[in-house]
C-alpha cells in the first residue's frame, strides 16, 4: 500500500452491540476495496478480522483489529471492535486510535445497549460519529423503524444520506440523497436506476437539506429561501457538521451481500473527518498538530503478544513519524526505545512499512519497554499523550491449577496476557493464599482461561474467592499463661497474667502494668512478640483477630531458667487459654456500593441488595440523564455475582463500585457456615 499524506487518510472505529453484524460489514468494505481476496465470513471462520483462535471459536469478536482499505483515494484504517461487553477493552482502544465512530445498528432494531455505550465512548472521546443500519436485506425488517428511533433519540442531529426503498416488504434500491441518484443492486453490483417516487423520499430529503444547511451560516440562508444545493456545497456541508459533531450521517445497507456498502465507503471518504485537520491532540493547553514534519508524538494504544513475531505494538502517530532508523524516547519509562520492524497491519497479516506517518496506523515489532498507553516521542519535546480510557475489571475469580506446583507458570502467562488486555487485574491474596483474576464478565474470563491453555500449556479453574473474614472478642478476661519445663541442666519458666478485652482498631493493643519487678522488663517485648504471632490466626477459624486489647499485669520470672523464648510461650498460652472465654465472634467485611441502572430497574437492584442482606443509604437521579444512583452497605461475601446479576436486570447499562468500608458483627448462620468451611479445609489440608 502506498504512503498516504493525513489529509487523506480516515480512521475509523467501527463499533455498536453485539451480533449486529458490525464484522460482515467491515468484511465487505475490505472485499468492495479489493483489500482482501475474498469475503470473509464470521460463520465460516474466514474473516480477515476475526482471526484470533477465540473468535473463530466462539464466532465472535473478542478483540480490536485493524484493516486499511483505500478508497476514492483516500486510505481508511478500519479499526473493528468487540460488540459484547465483557470484551468493551477493545472498543477503548478503537476510539482511542479514531477520528470518527461508525456506529452499526441491524435494521428493524431500535437503539440497542451497544450502541448507546458506543455513541457514548465517542462522545467521551469528542470524535465524530456516523451510523450504518445494516442487514437491510432480511425478511421482516424496516430500515425506517430504525431510523425513526435514531431521529428521535438524536434529533436534528441525525442525517439520512443512503436510504432503502422498499418495493413492498422487499428492499428495491438504495437512494443516496448526496448525490441524487438511485441504485439497485444484484449479487453485488451495482446498477443506476431512475429515482422512485412515493414513500417516504420527499421527507428524508427535507431532513436531509435541513441537516446540512445546519452546518454552515450561507447554507441556511440558502436552505430558507428553497434554493438547492450544489454538489459541492453538500460535500462541504456534510464534512463540517460531521466534524463538528452537527450531523450524524444514517446510511442503509446489507453488509452480507454488500449492497450499498460502496456508497458507504463513498460517505466515508468524503464526510469523514481527515487525520490533517482532527488527529491533532491538546496537551496541557498546548495544541500538537497532525504535522508529518513535526517532533514525533505516538500513542501505543494496543498490544499483542504474538507467539511468531514476538510482541507488536500498534501506534496511532499524532506527529511526526516512526521510522526504524530513530529511536524515539518512552515518556513513561524515560528510556530511549530502539524501533524493530515496522508493518502495517491486515487483520492477521502484515506488510512491512518504511515508517508510520502522522495520522496514520501502524504497528512496530519487539518493543520490550513498551506499554499499552505509552507516549513515544522526541527526547527534545518530552509530551504524554492521554492514555486508553480502559474499564476497570469488576468480577473476580480465585484461579486453581490443576497439576499442583504450576502457579508460577499461570502467574507468568497471566502476566502475559495483561500486555495485551489491561482490563485483566492478577493478583495474588496474601491472606487467603489464592491467586485472583478480576476481568469484564464470565466470558471474558472464560477467553482469559482458554489463552493461558493455548499459549502457556497451564489449565485451571476458577472458583469463587474466599472472604477475608476477621476474628475479635466481645467479653473482658484476665488469664494465667504459664510456661515450665525441666530437661536437665537450664529449663525454661515463663509466667504471665494478661488481660484481654476489645480494643479499637485492627491492629493488637499491648499495654503493660507491671508493678514492682514481677515481670523483667526485658521480657515485655517477647510477650508482645508471642501475642502478635497468635493474633495472626484466631482460634474460631483462623482468621487475624482485629479489635483486640492485651495488657500484660502480673507474673512471675526465673532468674536462671527465665528466657524471652520462655515467655513468649507463656504469652502463647494465656492467649489459648484466654480467648475462648472471651465470646469470641466472626467479622464479615463489610463494603459501601454505588450502583447505577436506568430509572425502571431501580426497583429490581434494591430488591437484589435486600436479599444479600444489604443496607440501601440512599437513592437518586445521577449526573447522567435517566440513570439512578444508588447507594448501599452490602456484606461482600454475598456480592459474588452481583455484576452478572447487575449486568442481565438492565440489559448491559448498569454499572458499579464497590469499596470496602469495615467490618462488623457476621449474623450467627453465617458465622456457623465460615467456622464449618474452616474446619472441612483444614482437614483437608491435614489429608
Amino acid at each position: 500500500m502506498k504512503a498516504y499524506h493525513a489529509k487523506n487518510i480516515r480512521n475509523i472505529a467501527i463499533a455498536g452491540h453485539g451480533g449486529r453484524g458490525k464484522t460482515t460489514l467491515a468484511e465487505a468494505m475490505l472485499h468492495l476495496a479489493h483489500a482482501s481476496e475474498r469475503l470473509g465470513r464470521v460463520a465460516d471462520g474466514n474473516s480477515m478480522l476475526d482471526y484470533d483462535p477465540e473468535e473463530k471459536k466462539r464466532k465472535i469478536t473478542v478483540s480490536t483489529a485493524v484493516a486499511p482499505l483505500e478508497w476514492n483515494g483516500v486510505k481508511v484504517n478500519l479499526i473493528d471492535t468487540p460488540g459484547y461487553f465483557d470484551f468493551a477493552g477493545g472498543v477503548s482502544e478503537g476510539m482511542r486510535a479514531a477520528e470518527c465512530a461508525l456506529i452499526v445498528l441491524a435494521s428493524g432494531s431500535g437503539i440497542d445497549v451497544g450502541a448507546e455505550k458506543a455513541y457514548k465512548a465517542a462522545a467521551k472521546r469528542g470524535i465524530a460519529k456516523m451510523f450504518a443500519v445494516t442487514r437491510c436485506d432480511a425478511e421482516n425488517t424496516d430500515f425506517y423503524k430504525t431510523f425513526d428511533a435514531l431521529k428521535a433519540q438524536y434529533e436534528s442531529k441525525i442525517c439520512p444520506v443512503v436510504i432503502a426503498y422498499y418495493n413492498g416488504d422487499k428492499v428495491a434500491c438504495y437512494i443516496d440523497l448526496s448525490s441524487g441518484k438511485a441504485f439497485e443492486y444484484a449479487n453485488g453490483k451495482a446498477k443506476e436506476v431512475p429515482m422512485p417516487a412515493g414513500g417516504r423520499i420527499g421527507e428524508m430529503k427535507d431532513i436531509f437539506n435541513e441537516a446540512v444547511a445546519s452546518a454552515d451560516d450561507g447554507l441556511m440562508e440558502k436552505f430558507f429561501e428553497g434554493e438547492a444545493f450544489t454538489g459541492e456545497e453538500i460535500a462541504m456541508g456534510l464534512q463540517k457538521g460531521v466534524a463538528k459533531g452537527d450531523i450524524y450521517p444514517v446510511f442503509a445497507c446489507a453488509g452480507y451481500n454488500t449492497d450499498a456498502v460502496d456508497l458507504l465507503l463513498n460517505g466515508i471518504a468524503s464526510a469523514a473527518p481527515n487525520a490533517a485537520e482532527y488527529a491533532g491532540e491538546t496537551v496541557d493547553g498546548e495544541l500538537i498538530p497532525c504535522d508529518e514534519n513535526g517532533p514525533l508524538a505516538a500513542i501505543c494504544f494496543k498490544t499483542i503478544a504474538d507467539p511468531f513475531v514476538g510482541k507488536m505494538s500498534f501506534f496511532k502517530v499524532v506527529s511526526g513519524k516512526i521510522t526504524a532508523d530513530a529511536p524515539a524516547y518512552n515518556a513513561r519509562t524515560g528510556e530511549s526505545e530502539r524501533m524493530g520492524k515496522i508493518v502495517t497491519i491486515h487483520g492477521s497479516k502484515q506488510e512491512d512499512a518504511d515508517a508510520i506517518v502522522a495520522g496514520d496506523i501502524g504497528v512496530v515489532t519487539k518493543l520490550s519497554g513498551v506499554s499499552t498507553g505509552d507516549t513515544l516521542c522526541s527526547p527534545k519535546k518530552i509530551i504524554r499523550l492521554a492514555k486508553v480510557d480502559f474499564p476497570a475489571p469488576y468480577l473476580s475469580m480465585a484461579v486453581k491449577v490443576r497439576k499442583k506446583g504450576e502457579e508460577e507458570k499461570v502467574s507468568t502467562g497471566l502476566n502475559r496476557l495483561l500486555e495485551e488486555d489491561p482490563t485483566i487485574s492478577f493478583v495474588t491474596n496474601n491472606e487467603t493464599r489464592e491467586q485472583i483474576l478480576s476481568g469484564l464478565g464470565e466470558q471474558h474470563l472464560d477467553v482469559i482461561v482458554s489463552k493461558l491453555k493455548a499459549k502457556f500449556g497451564v489449565e485451571v479453574d476458577l472458583t469463587v474467592p474466599k472472604v477475608a473474614y476477621r476474628e475479635t472478642i466481645r467479653k473482658k478476661v484476665e488469664v494465667q499463661g504459664r510456661h515450665k519445663k525441666q530437661s536437665g541442666g537450664h529449663g525454661q519458666f515463663g509466667d504471665v497474667y494478661i488481660r484481654f478485652e476489645p480494643g479499637e482498631g485492627e491492629d493488637l493493643e499491648f499495654c503493660e502494668e507491671i508493678v514492682g519487678g514481677c515481670v523483667p522488663k526485658q521480657y515485655f517485648p517477647a510477650v508482645e512478640k508471642g501475642l502478635r504471632e497468635c493474633v495472626a490466626k484466631g482460634i474460631i477459624a483462623g482468621y487475624p483477630m482485629v479489635g483486640l486489647k492485651a495488657t500484660l499485669y502480673f507474673g512471675s520470672y526465673h532468674p536462671v531458667d527465665s528466657s524471652e523464648m520462655a515467655f513468649k510461650t507463656a504469652a502463647a498460652v494465656a492467649f489459648r487459654n484466654g480467648i475462648p472465654n472471651a465470646a469470641p465472634t466472626i467479622l464479615e467485611p463489610i463494603g459501601t456500593l454505588k450502583a447505577y441502572m436506568p430509572d425502571e430497574n431501580l426497583g429490581d437492584i434494591m430488591g437484589d441488595i435486600t436479599k444479600r442482606r444489604g443496607k440501601v443509604l440512599g437513592m437518586g437521579p445521577s449526573d447522567e440523564p435517566k440513570i439512578q444512583e444508588l447507594i448501599a452497605e452490602v456484606p461482600l461475601a454475598e456480592m459474588g455475582d452481583f455484576a452478572t446479576v447487575l449486568r442481565s436486570v438492565t440489559a448491559g447499562r448498569g454499572s458499579f463500585s464497590l469499596e470496602f468500608a469495615r467490618y462488623e458483627d457476621a449474623p450467627a448462620n453465617v458465622a456457623a457456615k465460615v467456622i464449618e468451611a474452616a474446619k472441612a479445609a483444614k482437614e483437608e489440608e491435614e489429608e
